[in-house]
């Protein structure tokens, strides 16, 4: 009779055979192409990769339309002009079956439901004109969120508690991009969104709304572009610029939430995380980083090897029990040589699929999908509930403009007209163990 493993000696096997697998660099093709498809908005094809759009719904007297980036590995993305939003990202696993990986909705009625709008998990988008939370002026209690920058004071929307979180209330997240196709060309095809966010309250993506709180917004007009590229080895590569008229604070990113078990298939608790990250920044109770730098040696927070997220997700640890989980960023260790530092490793045993995030950001946040509650219904019709989705967003550190300066060093969020904005990061799919297959 065949002894059945416990969970816990189940998970360290498979992070043995992990370990084992990816020393020995055994990562198998994510499959063959199937046959590409014909869309009625013409394609252009080129080593098979193609971009089609497809409209997706009007918003504002403006029309949605996603963006359909596709391999001949059978790896596609689908990207909406409305807020920059990966609607869904299709891998094979290491069988060569295809699923989509990430959490979103089928239909723009979905992005904005009125649950949507009460939940705002920021599904897929880009995150702008600051990503993550920057809390009140100066770390005094009680004072409105925002900076001092250049001896002026600017306030945001209080959106988070006493926090600004992800741009305000009407972030780069909820705003119409304009979009160019990127034909295929020196084996990439891609999409470039450009937006253009004024200063002052009241403006789209200033960061303040005037109805709902006085504020100033983010000093600067700024100018953003986000291109992206997918080659045939299923590198998603984000290339993100940014110019401004004035001295101010940015920080981008993308806010996808990751299932590589499925859309809709369930918690991301098995899967296996490795952050190559020494360090950490604790949160206070509201989320905001108290501007310590902390080891994350000895403590839940310690991914420089690979841990399933649900091992150590329910212990009694202040920091987890503020953010109900992982709700933090991780301060990265610091580039062996120029380009893209690795940042982190995301492991489904079942699939396979194996993510890897290379970045130029010093940190990443790491979310645990803490907050989705059950009234979401996603692309599958599936619902939503707390852990069936992470997210991992390369970046600056949160509330780096209040905790750039003495006695603190986070990294500068600055930029001004001398000096525009510029990082990439790098998604890679690839399967672990398998074998090719291939579509009949």
């Amino acid at each position: 009779m065949t002894k059945r493993l416990s969970p816990r000696h189940l998970r360290v096997a498979l992070c043995a055979m992990l370990l084992v697998l990816v020393a020995s660099l055994v990562l198998a093709p994510a499959g063959m192409a199937k046959k590409p498809k014909h869309h009625r908005h013409g394609q252009n094809h080129s080593n098979g990769l193609s971009i089609a759009p497809e409209h997706f719904g009007t918003l504002g007297g403006k029309e949605v339309v996603k963006y359909t980036l596709s391999n001949k590995k059978g790896m596609s993305v689908a990207i909406l002009n409305y807020g920059g939003i990966i609607q869904s990202l299709t891998v094979p696993d290491r069988r060569g079956h295809e699923d989509n990986v990430t959490l979103g909705f089928k239909d723009l009625a979905g992005y904005t439901s009125d649950a949507y709008k009460a939940s705002n998990p920021y599904f897929g988008a880009i995150i702008g004109r600051y990503g993550n939370r920057i809390g009140p002026v100066g770390g005094q209690v009680g004072a409105p969120p925002g900076f001092v920058l250049d001896g002026n004071t600017y306030t945001l929307d209080a959106n988070n508690g006493v926090a600004s979180l992800h741009g305000g209330f009407t972030g780069f997240d909820k705003l119409m991009w304009d979009a160019t196709q990127i034909p295929p060309s020196n084996g990439t095809v891609g999409l470039k969104l450009t937006l253009h966010s004024p200063e002052g309250p009241g403006q789209p993506g200033s960061g303040c709304d005037p109805t709902k709180n006085p504020c100033t917004g983010y000093p600067g007009t700024v100018d953003v572009t986000v291109t992206f590229t997918l080659d045939n080895r299923n590198n998603l590569r984000f290339d993100y610029a940014a110019t401004t008229d004035k001295l101010t604070v940015l920080n981008l990113t993308n806010h996808s939430y990751w299932n590589l078990a499925g859309e809709g298939s369930g918690t991301i608790n098995d899967h296996l995380l490795q952050l190559n990250a020494p360090a950490f920044t604790p949160v206070d109770k509201n989320l905001i980083p108290t501007g310590v730098i902390k080891p994350v040696a000895n403590t839940p927070f310690d991914f420089t090897r690979f841990h399933t997220i649900g091992e150590r997700l329910r212990g009694n640890d202040e920091q987890l029990q503020f953010g109900r989980g992982y709700d933090h960023n991780w301060v990265l260790a610091a580039p062996t040589h120029p380009g893209l530092n690795l940042a982190a490793r995301l492991f489904e045993p079942t699939s396979g699929r194996l993510l890897t995030i290379l970045t130029q950001e010093p940190g990443i946040q790491f979310y645990s999908g803490n907050f989705l509650d059950g009234t979401l219904y996603g692309t599958s019709d599936r619902q939503y509930r707390q852990g069936d989705g992470l997210a991992l967003e390369t970046q600056h550190f949160p509330d780096s403009p209040n905790k750039s300066g003495p006695p603190f060093n986070f990294p500068s969020t600055n930029i001004s007209p001398t000096q525009p904005y510029a990082t990439t990061t790098v998604y890679n799919f690839s399967t672990v163990g398998g074998h090719k297959h291939h579509h009949r």
